[in-house]
């Protein structure tokens, strides 16, 4: 069962990542959209992580989530460099004490749209921040692959709703309408939105030591603390704000 993380247990998962309290943040507010819904599914025991993030981490989140749900983890991508990053991070991370047990395997794949080499049956299927790099006519055929390979299928994209946060990353963004659009007839999509708004400016960077004393000093401890809440508040904001200032979609679906 997932456990009721802190932003601030979060920011650790998250510097062995390379980023920062905007990564916890998105974390927390992932979970919180995730922990309801996967209450309603069977028991998850094997996970398929459909691409690692096109440029900011790499989803040691949805690894967390695995190990928690006592799942196996597969881990599939078609760029090289990236599953080397991935590996290195993790190897971090489990220096930092995270990730104790649980199997983790990872693929190479040529083509991640198809994700032909991925083979077997999986509980779920769940990526972040892959759908938008992938060309136009590539995104249907990868959101129906995970239809095919999963029961359950979690796709999180930028929103397109917020140009703001888009011009400030760098990624390409997708509205929440075109979500829809792209999984096949059988699927149904259990709930879908805009998350992960938090208050603060987008792109602001933090040195080494100003990490480390987020890491452990009180006063940003106290701060993380209530960024929880804001989070938790973000599902009660008008639907017009949340979409406008988002920086996430996301669609839960059965397939």
């Amino acid at each position: 069962m997932m456990q009721l993380h802190s932003i601030k247990t979060l920011y650790s998962l998250a510097l062995a990542e390379g980023e920062g309290v905007g990564t916890a943040y998105e974390y927390f507010a992932k979970r919180l959209v995730l922990r309801p819904w996967l209450k309603t599914l069977p028991p998850v025991k094997r996970v398929l992580i459909a691409g690692l993030p096109e440029k900011y981490g790499v989803s040691l989140d949805y690894i967390l989530l695995a190990e928690e749900l006592g799942a196996t983890a597969v881990v599939a991508d078609d760029r090289p460099e990236s599953l080397g990053k991935f590996n290195d991070t993790l190897a971090k991370a489990r220096q930092m004490g995270w990730f104790t047990g649980g199997h983790i395997e990872t693929i190479l794949v040529p083509n991640l749209s198809s994700l032909a080499d991925v083979q077997g049956v999986f509980d779920l299927a769940i990526a972040n921040e892959v759908l938008q790099r992938l060309p136009a006519a590539d995104r249907p055929v990868y959101a129906q692959r995970q239809c095919e390979l999963a029961a359950a299928v979690a796709l999180f994209c930028p929103n397109a709703a917020n140009p703001d946060h888009a011009a400030h990353s760098g990624l390409a963004t997708l509205p929440l309408s075109a979500l829809s659009l792209l999984l096949p007839f059988s699927a149904h999509i259990a709930s879908s939105g805009y998350i992960d708004m938090p208050p603060f400016p987008t792109g602001v960077t933090r040195s080494e030591a100003q990490r480390a004393q987020a890491e452990s000093g009180r006063f940003e401890a106290s701060v993380m603390w209530g960024l929880g809440y804001f989070a938790r508040m973000e599902h009660w904001l008008p639907t017009a704000v949340r979409r406008q200032k988002s920086h996430i979609i996301y669609a839960l679906i059965h397939s």
